[in-house]
């Protein structure tokens, strides 16, 4: 999971790229970049949050009235600042390119780049291989000027080739602006309009609450398989170039956008009250004594007043965060995470003490973050502790854009909900139903037919995900995570 933002706009582009990022912030906060054109490129990429890496002097340095931003969560390669999006290649014409999902096949085709068509990749960052093959496809058309025609045929070529969950936006030198979403659509992708000039200003973004803060309107989602390109006259030319069964990842609605965020046509807030009011009949079947309902802040909060609400039972924010503590979920090594749950929240006792809770989260993933909520809770003396989450259980690894790609990290990898309940300490665990996820999402939306729930089901949208790919994914990550181990251990030393 990554944010991207690419704007062609009227006026000096920083400024909105900057706003937009802070506005994409939950989406990644390993590393942020951007590049901007003014006839030639500026950039600037670093590791951390966004309000750390750009400042004046960085203001100063990029300019132009086109850019790309990006906020960075690693899933492929060990997460350096040389991973850090965009890229850039200087031809054809000199291309920039950043993109949110996961290249499933980057090893094979990084591999192919190289020993075939003699292309180096400097990093282990699967955007890299995207660029490189889109740039491939556009200079084998040998064009001096590019034409709608020939950016459909290259992302043709892009679908042909890379496997896996791709949203993407790239601006090619003195040509034009590019997006386009991956066959199945994994990974969202939007664009708006701004009426601000004689011509409007274009924006593309992964989440629609970065274009609302931009003042961009007339917005609308990138279909599956789609490609947009806005040319040198900023004329928009768009096209379905393939066509697939469009699946969305259901963890979008679940954990990672913001609930002020529309995705495919889907409030994200809605859904979120939806999973509550479907979860709370799933633990009226339990009957439960239950005094308060508390829910996990910040994304646990709109079910968890809709279960209080439908149930009748008293609500509590008795769980405070601070709110100066990244992601907890997205943190790139696990002993990070493990060490910021204590940081991040802090209870509330009195209204806990000598009562029977049920906390609400929106998944349980490893477990570590609920067994340490659920210790916090029993040692405010609470009478029971029960835990819903507003998701099912999540037994299979990620391909696709999820740091979830060892299937050794699920708590509930081989556990019904009993065991799950021992595992993190709590009295009763009562998961949604995978039924109930799709349906709450299908309330906003009806058209959505499919969605990607490989996590939860194993069923893989793509359908070239082999025992053998997530065995060698499965020990890459596992490489990553002992390489990262360790450097933190000398870093303490």
């Amino acid at each position: 999971m990554c944010g991207v933002i690419g704007i062609w706009a009227n006026d000096e582009v920083f400024h909105d790229l900057y706003q937009g990022l802070l506005s994409i912030q939950h989406r990644g906060q390993d590393a942020a970049g951007i590049i901007t054109y003014d006839g030639k490129f500026h950039e600037k990429k670093g590791g951390g949050l966004v309000m750390d890496i750009f400042g004046q002097e960085e203001a100063a340095q990029l300019k132009g009235h086109i850019g790309i931003g990006h906020t960075r969560y690693p899933t492929v390669g060990g997460g350096g600042q040389e991973d850090a999006q965009p890229f850039m290649l200087n031809s054809p014409f000199g291309i920039v390119l950043a993109h949110n999902g996961n290249v499933v096949n980057y090893r094979q085709l990084k591999k192919e780049l190289f020993e075939k068509h003699q292309r180096l990749l400097n990093s282990e960052c699967d955007a890299e291989v995207i660029l490189n093959i889109f740039a491939q496809e556009l200079e084998e058309q040998r064009i001096k000027v590019i034409t709608p025609e020939n950016i459909f045929k290259a992302v043709a070529g892009v679908y042909r080739r890379v496997r896996g969950s791709y949203a993407t936006v790239a601006y090619i030198a003195e040509q034009g602006l590019v997006a386009f979403r991956d066959p199945y659509g994994i990974k969202p992708l939007s664009f708006g309009r701004r009426k601000d000039g004689l011509l409007p200003s274009y924006a593309f973004a992964s989440e629609t609450v970065s274009l609302n803060l931009m003042g961009f309107d007339d917005i609308e989602h990138i279909e599956a398989g789609e490609a947009i390109f806005i040319d040198r006259n900023r004329q928009l030319h768009r096209r379905r170039i393939i066509k697939r069964k469009h699946t969305p990842c259901l963890f979008e609605w679940v954990y990672f956008a913001r609930p002020d965020s529309v995705i495919d046509g889907v409030n994200v807030y809605k859904s979120r009250v939806n999973l509550g009011r479907l979860l709370a009949g799933e633990i009226k079947k339990k009957d439960l004594d239950i005094d308060v309902v508390v829910p996990v802040p910040d994304s646990a909060r709109d079910a968890a007043i809709e279960i209080a609400r439908r149930l009748k039972l008293k609500y509590s924010e008795a769980l405070v965060k601070n709110r100066y503590i990244g992601r907890t979920f997205i943190m790139p090594a696990e002993a990070k995470r493990q060490s910021s749950v204590r940081q991040k929240l802090n209870p509330i006792c009195s209204e806990i003490e000598g009562k029977k809770v049920l906390l609400v989260d929106d998944s349980i993933v490893r477990g570590n973050t609920s067994r340490a909520i659920v210790e916090m809770i029993r040692e405010c003396g609470a009478e029971k502790v029960y835990f819903a989450s507003y998701s099912p259980p999540l037994r299979y690894p990620c391909v696709y854009g999820i740091d979830m790609q060892t299937k050794t990290e699920f708590v509930a990898r081989d556990a019904d909900e009993k065991l799950v309940a021992r595992r993190i300490g709590a009295d009763e665990v009562i998961y949604q139903t995978l039924a109930n996820l799709k349906k709450a999402i299908r309330m906003e939306n009806p058209k959505l037919r499919y969605f990607c729930a490989a996590c939860f089901d194993g069923q893989y949208p793509t359908g070239d995900v082999t025992p053998e790919l997530l065995k060698a994914i499965e020990d890459e990550r596992r490489l990553i995570q002992e390489n990262q181990l360790e450097l933190d251990i000398k870093k303490t030393k």
